[in-house]
């Protein structure tokens, strides 16, 4: 037999759990589809500061679990699979987990976050959030008086490089070219910054780092390699934020929802609506300017309220 809910929210972090939360204090049937990373891109991240609530600050995987527990607290319920495809063409909707169980809804909420596009090289995945890192708001204010550096050459990384000369005593920018796609306006500002260095022609081939005595690892130096002359180089380095990009997980969908050149979903005005009736998007899926846990929270709760008045509006 079918499992019917009447929202099934698509994605968990913070957009997932917060209208998981609202959703479910409003009484309504609500799961979760957390997939294989549950949580989010905060279960990768290690200390969270800038969340209000946490004074001290929290671990990110920490602070998914208490988000997780909140929202079960008021009846949803979470399923650890993944959806792989959706039919949006008659309601119900009817989902497919990768384990071929099929489910149905009135109403759906897309909370797939994005990801940061990566480099792929040698050691990014065990230094990820151990002096790697992929957003200078979240992390920044961890690399104070040090040098670090941005991987990138388009406007996200001149936005990051300049941001992050609030905190670190010098800033090199590498990139694989030696000409920019960013724009004059914000090269020219990298460029009449004292405190950022430029290194064109160059890429990451290799992290590196040690074990500390705690039993957390930590980044140490990098290892660079010249795309023209192919020579390579190995330099400290305290902290390193690539910037090349971020890639919306809305693959699912597309060819169903409105979506820009990117993969973000487009929803309506300042609403979360998108162009299919009780389909819902919050969260990084839809957002490419902010990317912040509070503001994809924000966007739950939003998603959630809309998703509640439509249905009223629908069902009674």
């Amino acid at each position: 037999m079918t499992e019917h809910h009447q929202i099934c929210i698509i994605g968990s972090g913070p957009a997932g759990f917060t209208a998981a939360l609202y959703a479910s204090r409003a009484r309504l049937n609500v799961v979760v589809f957390e997939g294989h990373q549950p949580g989010g891109q905060l279960t990768i991240t290690t200390e969270v500061e800038n969340y209000p609530g946490f004074e001290h600050g929290i671990m990110g995987p920490e602070m998914m679990d208490v988000f997780r527990k909140q929202a079960h607290r008021f009846g949803s319920s979470s399923i650890y699979e993944t959806i792989t495809s959706v039919d949006m063409s008659k309601r119900p909707f009817t989902l497919t987990s990768d384990s071929n169980k099929t489910y149905t809804c009135d109403s759906i909420i897309i909370s797939t976050g994005a990801a940061a596009k990566l480099l792929g090289s040698k050691g990014e995945q065990e230094y990820m959030g151990f002096g790697i890192s992929a957003c200078a708001t979240c992390d920044g204010f961890f690399f104070r008086n040090q040098h670090v550096y941005v991987v990138g050459g388009g406007d996200t990384a001149m936005e990051e490089a300049n941001y992050l000369t609030r905190f670190a005593s010098k800033v090199t920018i590498l990139h694989r070219r030696d000409e920019f796609r960013a724009s004059k306006i914000m090269l020219e500002r990298c460029q009449n910054n004292p405190k950022i260095e430029f290194m064109i022609n160059t890429t990451v081939d290799e992290y590196i780092g040690e074990t500390l005595p705690t039993g957390l690892r930590k980044l140490t130096s990098l290892k660079l390699r010249n795309t023209v002359t192919n020579e390579e180089s190995i330099v400290p380095a305290d902290g390193i934020f690539v910037a090349i990009g971020h890639k919306p997980n809305t693959d699912l969908f597309k060819g169903k929802i409105d979506m820009d050149d990117t993969g973000y979903i487009q929803t309506v005005g300042k609403s979360s609506f998108t162009n299919i009736e009780g389909v819902f998007a919050c969260g990084d899926a839809q957002d490419s300017v902010y990317r912040q846990a509070i503001t994809a929270a924000g966007s739950g709760c939003m998603a959630a309220i809309d998703a509640e008045r439509w249905l009223e509006a629908q069902y009674g």
